[in-house]
């Protein structure tokens, strides 16, 4: 006895009037607690948005304009602020600086996490757990306590001065975060993955380096982008450990554009926006990742 099984398997075709029937049923009731979610939520965004908008709005004015008619006006439109912004605080070495200082930092830094929280994750030793709280409990102190301690440190082992002592500290200070996060990732991989492949004749370091660490893009993408962040936007260890100025990093370009008597304003945004730049980039460039590194685990019950 044969059975048609063609109407069961075919999938229904909605018409656009059930279509539009169904997402008016499935639409949230707007209620009063709704409404005042949405106008904090749009109150709040504004808030954060009105110092970019304001610092971007000003960057094409002109100074002069803007001292005659004051900053709540419109006109005076230019694009020499950034010309002088760029040229006045010497942005190319700036710049070229903090490449030198952060790409290296980041990638050490997930570099060593990675294989630490692939010792912590998989397998099981009884310093572990010291090892895990070790990592984070360094996070929680002040580094401004270890500025002399490790200044010191360098000045003995002919590091200060150097591109290498910042990038040292960064990795040191980043490192106990990553781990942590990482390791939090890697428990909830399943352990057959490892298992599995240890039956094929894979080693340590190719279940980590092939089998695990493949896995781990959306956090690594979500940490690329903090790590970039911070890093990047840091100035106190550069002014530590560097005393050449044409050592500095971007951070420092901001200073250059301050006069000695008054500061130009509309140049000093001009400088915010081209400082800021990279940093955008990186993250519109890992934006899907990064979405999705720091969703990890929100739909699990």
């Amino acid at each position: 006895m044969s059975t048609d099984t063609s109407a069961s398997t075919t999938p229904k075709k909605w018409s656009s009037a059930e279509l539009a029937e169904l997402k008016q049923t499935n639409k949230p009731k707007m209620t009063t607690g709704r409404v005042v979610l949405y106008v904090f939520l749009t109150v709040m965004a504004l808030g954060w948005l009105f110092p970019v908008a304001w610092a971007l709005y000003n960057s094409f004015r002109d100074y002069a304009y803007t001292a005659a008619n004051g900053y709540v006006s419109f006109g005076g439109f230019t694009l020499s602020n950034y010309t002088n912004a760029w040229t006045r605080g010497d942005f190319t070495q700036l710049f070229l600086n903090s490449a030198i200082i952060t790409i290296p930092a980041v990638a050490f830094t997930l570099f060593f996490s990675t294989m630490a929280a692939f010792v912590l994750a998989r397998f099981s030793f009884w310093f572990n757990l010291p090892m895990l709280i070790l990592f984070t409990a360094a996070n929680l102190l002040p580094q401004q306590s270890l500025l002399i301690p490790l200044f010191r440190f360098f000045r003995e082992v002919g590091l200060l001065d150097t591109y290498m002592a910042v990038i040292l500290v960064h990795v040191a200070f980043q490192t106990g975060f990553c781990t942590f996060v990482l390791s939090n990732f890697m428990k909830a991989l399943p352990k057959s993955l490892t298992e599995a492949s240890l039956v094929d004749g894979a080693g340590v370091w190719r279940q980590y380096w092939q089998i695990v660490l493949p896995l781990c893009r959306p956090p690594l993408a979500a940490l690329a982008v903090l790590q970039v962040t911070w890093i990047y936007n840091d100035f106190f260890w550069a002014v530590a450990f560097l005393n050449s100025g044409e050592k500095f990093p971007i951070t420092s370009g901001l200073q250059n554009l301050r006069g000695q008597f008054f500061t130009d304003y509309n140049l000093l945004s001009a400088g915010s926006i081209l400082v800021a730049v990279p940093t955008i980039i990186v993250f519109v460039a890992l934006q899907k990742q990064f979405i999705s590194g720091l969703t990890l685990g929100a739909d699990k019950g």
